[in-house]
């Protein structure tokens, strides 16, 4: 067989060889039935329906079997052995259903002197596989280890190793949009894109997938395979939908039962599904391309800049990917897929743009919250503003309260005493006693008194506003030798206002004026206590009663006395006897 040579100094490519098919438990490769074949070969095209062990031989011409050589096969699908002269120096695990698949790596193995021959040596492929899946086997080479390990590197980078780097970026893109999407529920655009990658990551691990472990069968393996690309492509299409915040409930209902179809055929036959693939993918594939062409028109239109970036970011793959397709479908040879190489950065313009987003609408929530700041501290400034003025008020309203109330106190009490005295100075002959015209005064001394204190003390409790009445008033009794005693209970914290203070103290002022003036008692009681919600006044003292007092006199304080008891809201009773007077009054704290 001719041997082409290889690009590299000191390796030979073998890319011609003869094939004979076999069955699966085949150790050695058949005598007769040999077929010239070129690598890249896959079987289907020559053996459509066969399913099994394909041998493929090859030769080379070692002239010096002690120099060192090294053997490259760049392609088996679904897995293999390789034999040099008649020994194997590679072997994939699982040779039979399940079989191994190793069939997106090339297989590197340096061969020992012993092995080899000076002068011909022949290579054996025996390569398991199921023909609707491309079985089939790929060139060879040998040569100096140095570049066909560098070689190899190079190969296993761009067929497995990026596509491993493209899974685990997928896994995690995917894991962190799920965060962000159960955090933020709302925005679903970042659970469609979560959703996408962690389908697309099942489905990409058949790139890097040694074996078909839970599954029992190639068939069962291809059939999911088919299934996660078509339910990622619908996935795909909502994320694209939701990013441009757009809704069609037909359509994402028809994509939702195109995923769960797959899905649900894949898992019921299996065997239908795997070999009918590329109906399911070429399915997979349409709603990929009619999406990304859908999006590309809206973020033209648009002009968004985070639009226009991904735009930019899925042109490259959307142009490698027609190339991958018509790889995966046969127009064209070849063992390496190469959408994998611009993935990346579909993957990254993705994340960019997602985390724009993100970024984007945590900015309006921070300028929302810096704008209400603003408001809020606007309100809170017109509301100091407003208050202080209502304070202001308060205080003005207030003061022409107090004055208002002083006024109303003189007017009703002082008054009254003054106008009562000059009708009484103005009746009075003459020659009126000295004496009558003091006391007069010194009533009108008293109730102006009464009003000063109650108008000093007017936010003080009951008990600080009656001290200075019973000071004056106790002093007063001791000019007529009368013993005063006062008990108040429960009064600290009781406040009447203004109104009913001045009417208590009134109404104690001048009942004891009255004991001073016509009790002729030597003794008074004066009992003021709280019980419960009411106040109890109790006055007693131990002189000749009320009959002894003046008529005039009398019937006008009495009355006056009654007039504030109701004022206050009790009744005034007073007993009367010939062992003293008693004065009760009950009334409600507050009315």
């Amino acid at each position: 067989m001719p041997v082409h040579a290889a690009e590299e100094p000191g390796v030979q490519l073998l890319d011609r060889g003869e094939a004979v098919r076999s069955d699966w438990n085949a150790a050695a490769p058949p005598a007769s039935g040999w077929t010239p074949v070129r690598l890249l070969d896959l079987w289907q095209e020559r053996w459509p329906d066969h399913d099994g062990v394909v041998w493929y031989r090859l030769r080379w011409r070692q002239d010096d079997p002690r120099r060192p050589t090294a053997l490259l096969a760049d392609y088996m699908s679904l897995s293999g052995a390789i034999y040099v002269n008649g020994e194997a120096v590679a072997r994939d695990p699982q040779l039979v259903e399940p079989l191994s698949r190793t069939w997106n790596a090339p297989h590197y193995a340096l061969l020992p002197p012993s092995l080899l021959r000076a002068g011909d040596n022949v290579v054996w492929l025996r390569v398991s596989g199921l023909a609707a899946y491309q079985p089939g086997a790929g060139p060879v080479r040998v040569g100096d280890p140095q570049a066909l390990q560098q070689r190899y590197r190079s190969e296993r980078f761009l067929r497995y190793d990026i596509k491993l780097i493209n899974l685990a970026m997928s896994a995690v893109l995917g894991g962190v949009f799920l965060l962000m999407w159960l955090l933020r529920r709302k925005d679903s655009v970042y659970g469609w894109f979560a959703l996408t990658e962690l389908i697309g990551s099942l489905y990409a691990y058949n790139h890097i997938a040694t074996e078909i472990w839970p599954l029992t069968g190639t068939d069962a393996w291809q059939a999911f395979n088919a299934a996660f690309y078509v339910a990622a492509g619908a996935s795909y299409a909502l994320f694209l939908l939701r990013y441009c915040e757009r809704r069609y409930p037909r359509l994402e209902r028809v994509l939702a039962a195109l995923a769960a179809l797959s899905l649900l055929a894949a898992a019921l036959a299996p065997a239908w599904m795997g070999h009918h693939r590329n109906l399911w993918f070429a399915l997979g594939g349409l709603i990929y391309y009619i999406s990304i062409g859908w999006f590309l028109v809206q973020a033209w239109r648009s002009r968004r800049p985070d639009a226009l970036v991904l735009a930019a970011c899925l042109l490259l793959p959307v142009l490698v990917s027609f190339r991958d397709f018509a790889l995966f479908f046969g127009w064209v040879q070849g063992t390496t897929y190469w959408l994998s190489l611009t993935s990346v950065l579909t993957l990254v313009g993705i994340g960019f743009v997602l985390s724009y987003r993100f970024v984007s609408a945590m900015r309006r929530v921070e300028g929302f919250n810096l704008e209400l700041k603003r408001e809020v501290d606007m309100a809170t400034s017109e509301l100091a503003t407003t208050l202080s003025r209502q304070h202001a008020l308060e205080l003005a309203h207030s003061r022409a309260g107090e004055r208002l109330q002083l006024v109303r106190d003189l007017h009703d009490g002082f008054g009254g005493t003054l106008v009562g005295a000059i009708a009484q100075l103005q009746q009075a002959p003459d020659d009126m006693p000295k004496a009558a015209v003091i006391a007069t005064l010194k009533d009108m001394r008293d109730d102006l008194r009464l009003v000063i204190d109650s108008t000093a003390r007017e936010h003080a409790d009951l008990g600080a506003q009656l001290a200075p009445l019973r000071h004056r008033l106790g002093r007063l009794l001791e000019t007529a030798d009368i013993d005063s005693r006062w008990q108040l209970d429960g009064l600290d914290g009781v406040e009447l206002g203004s109104a009913r203070s001045l009417d208590l103290l009134r109404l104690l002022q001048e009942a004891l004026t009255n004991v001073f003036k016509h009790s002729r008692a030597r003794r008074v009681d004066v009992q003021l206590r709280r019980v419960d919600d009411r106040l109890q006044l109790r006055i007693d003292d131990d002189g000749a009663g009320i009959a002894s007092a003046p008529a005039d006199d009398g019937g006008a304080g009495l009355a006056s006395m009654r007039l504030r008891a109701q004022r206050l809201g009790g009744e005034l009773r007073i007993e009367s006897g010939p062992r003293g007077t008693g004065l009760r009054l009950d009334f409600p704290l507050a009315v």
